[in-house]
């Protein structure tokens, strides 16, 4: 399949802010009463939510982070290379992938509160992910990184941040 039969196929939409294209595949039922972050503005919110993620050749998924660990499922596709940036000042990059001889992992936890973008490795053309999130994905919950503040914060990082930040 090409880049546009997997949107077609699987409904994706721009994802604005963070690039790529994206569709919720689940929400579940389940809801708690309170969530244990965002200074308990949002009273409930849904257990667990899954999406697809397919990043192009013409996008990537921004630096952002989240206030709960988000899981990463490769399915397809050419690799990709994530960026983490950790609270206490380090960061690491992570390749995610099913060349498993080549150290690529085709499962990846994000933590929560940790500093993340990911882009297609040299010369992919797409890779279609998932990513799995407990408590559920709020967009309220999206917080998008700051290209001075991060650089900054993670100098040794600076040009993957430039190359990772829309701001």
């Amino acid at each position: 399949m090409n880049i546009d039969e997997i949107i077609k196929h699987l409904g994706l939409i721009p994802l604005e802010e963070e690039g790529g294209y994206y569709s919720e595949t689940y929400r579940s039922d389940i809801i708690i009463e309170k969530a244990p972050y965002n200074g308990g503005i949002r009273t409930t919110r849904s257990i667990q939510s899954c999406i697809y993620y397919l990043m192009t050749e013409d996008s990537f998924s921004a630096l952002h982070r989240l206030p709960s660990d988000e899981i990463w499922h490769f399915y397809l596709g050419d690799p990709i290379e994530q960026l983490q940036l950790l609270p206490d000042g380090t960061g690491k990059m992570i390749e995610i992938g099913n060349n498993l001889p080549a150290g690529q992992q085709p499962q990846v936890i994000v933590p929560q509160n940790v500093w993340q973008g990911s882009k297609l490795k040299a010369g992919g053309k797409f890779a279609l992910v998932g990513t799995t999130m407990a408590p559920g994905f709020e967009f309220e919950d999206y917080e998008a990184g700051n290209r001075d503040e991060l650089i900054l914060q993670y100098p040794e990082f600076s040009f993957l941040i430039g190359q990772l930040a829309n701001s």
